[in-house]
């Protein structure tokens, strides 16, 4: 039997009122309660990376992160980046590039992305590379994802700048 409980979290800059056990997948509130579906079910065993969102900035697995611990934390999705009329600089370069082949992985690579620029502002292909091994894409365009978080990395910094 779960225990559901009243919890508030912040996710993309807004407060939001859910009812969950504790335990519940980070994951399945964002798609099923808030109706967010930017990050994706993959492997549910933290592997893959569809699921990636951050959490205070920082990039975790939402599949794996009980909702009751980002209590208190700033959640953001790939809708709290940008949307489809102004999309992120990060959003943009992946369009730009053409990076998506099916598109599942996509979210999790710029979730993963935007906390690597955030540390990071002008990453070397390996520091991509690196950064996004933990992130499977089944479709091989990891060449126009690293392009494209090569490009944005050129934007952001501007941007934050301004």
């Amino acid at each position: 039997m779960m225990l559901q409980k009243q919890t508030t979290i912040t996710v993309n800059g807004q407060s939001h009122e859910v009812e969950a056990d504790p335990e519940t997948p980070l994951l399945y509130v964002l798609r099923n309660e808030l109706g967010l579906h930017g990050p994706k079910f993959g492997c549910g065993l933290s592997e893959c990376g569809a699921c990636t969102v951050l959490r205070d900035g920082k990039a975790i697995r939402s599949c794996v992160t009980p909702v009751s611990n980002v209590v208190g934390a700033k959640v953001t999705t790939l809708e709290g980046l940008g949307t489809p009329e102004a999309p992120s600089a990060l959003q943009q370069a992946f369009h730009d590039e053409q990076a998506a082949q099916c598109g599942y992985c996509i979210s999790g690579m710029i979730m993963t992305a935007a906390d690597l620029l955030s540390t990071t502002p002008h990453p070397t292909d390996d520091e991509i590379r690196q950064a996004l091994a933990g992130n499977l894409c089944r479709c091989g365009t990891h060449l126009r994802i690293v392009r494209a978080v090569r490009q944005a990395s050129e934007i952001v910094p501007a941007e934050a700048a301004s």
